[in-house]
């Protein structure tokens, strides 16, 4: 969910923070993705009793959903180290070879961002992730040579929220390619309950339901919520938090029953006053509300979709019945009559 002001780099800092606070760091604290959660742990498993490196593993959805947090709860239960970095940073051959170089057995390398690697950066790194060997190129012109620097074994993690911008030649070295999905209500009330527990916050099940249902699926987003709930409920109602209390506070927040902000608002309300429902391109409704188009793709569609909202054609974006019920927008039969029903 997008910040609706400006947010100081202290305060994100603060913000960051808190989140890590939150992050479990056993998988047996990790609330939901049960399929996931299986295969990593016999993954996991299976390595700890072979002594070996675990298989690489490319975890992809959408953002906030614990890729990060996985990453590191990896390197946790195989008790090895863990050194991270991001696709964007890596911005030449020596920075990945720099990182390599030092990596020791079994450790744990995380890239977020990997769809945002670099072509030279990416196919250096094909054979590190199969041959666990680096290319380097010695000298220059008639006189230059390769020299291969063996590299430990290694667990290679990368997370994206576009799997289909990672090239199949690097998804092909990845052993386990795992997706994260939208969490439901009754997973996203237990996170809230453990994390209102683990800030000292007092929250009965209701109002853990309520912050849960407007969370959009997505314990980063509701950890953000309980945050801004547990500020409103220490000023105005003696730091408990209950229904009406989380109801008062997220309504003040601006953030409705499903957890919709503006850009969702808008998206919707292109979708269906501006263009009768569809079919609409995603590239028009990004120039619609001045937002970009990948932005719409990975972080306000997947959710609207999960509601029902709207789907994708292959002539594109197009509103359901459900949608023209939730908003109040009545549907225009082709004729250019309204529609009753609605």
């Amino acid at each position: 969910m997008r910040d609706k002001g400006i947010v100081s780099p202290s305060a994100q800092a603060d913000d960051q923070q808190f989140e890590i606070s939150l992050r479990p760091s056993r998988l047996a604290d990790f609330t939901g993705q049960a399929k996931l959660k299986e295969n990593l742990a016999i993954a996991i498993e299976a390595a700890r009793r072979r002594g070996e490196a675990m298989d690489h593993v490319l975890l992809y959805g959408p953002p906030g959903l614990g890729k990060t947090t996985l990453a590191n709860i990896i390197a946790t239960e195989l008790e090895v180290g863990f050194d991270q970095t991001s696709g964007p940073i890596l911005q030449k051959k020596l920075d990945l070879t720099g990182i390599l170089s030092n990596i020791r057995a079994r450790q744990v390398f995380f890239i977020d961002e990997i769809h945002r690697l670099l072509p030279d950066v990416e196919e250096m790194l094909y054979s590190a992730l199969e041959d666990f060997r680096v290319d380097i190129l010695i000298g220059a012109g008639p006189g230059a040579r390769t020299h291969s620097l063996p590299v430990p074994r290694f667990t290679a993690i990368g997370a994206t929220t576009r799997q289909g911008l990672v090239s199949a030649p690097l998804r092909g070295r990845f052993g386990l390619v795992l997706r994260l999905n939208h969490y439901g209500v009754p997973e996203l009330t237990r996170i809230v309950l453990r994390s209102a527990k683990l800030l000292d916050v007092t929250i009965d099940q209701a109002g853990a339901e309520e912050v849960a249902r407007r969370s959009r699926g997505t314990p980063r987003i509701a950890n953000r919520l309980l945050r801004r709930v547990r500020d409103y409920a220490q000023v105005r109602a003696a730091g408990h938090i209950d229904l009406d209390v989380a109801r008062t506070a997220l309504d003040l927040l601006e953030v409705d029953r499903f957890g919709l902000d503006e850009i969702d608002q808008k998206i919707m309300m292109t979708v269906l006053v501006k263009y009768s429902g569809g079919p609409v391109g995603v590239n028009t409704i990004a120039a619609s509300i001045d937002e970009e188009a990948d932005t719409i793709e990975e972080v306000y569609e997947p959710y609207l979709m999960q509601l029902g909202f709207i789907d994708r054609t292959p002539r594109g974006r197009v509103a359901t019945g459900r949608a023209f019920e939730y908003f109040k927008v009545q549907r225009k039969t082709p004729g250019g009559l309204q529609d009753s029903l609605f």
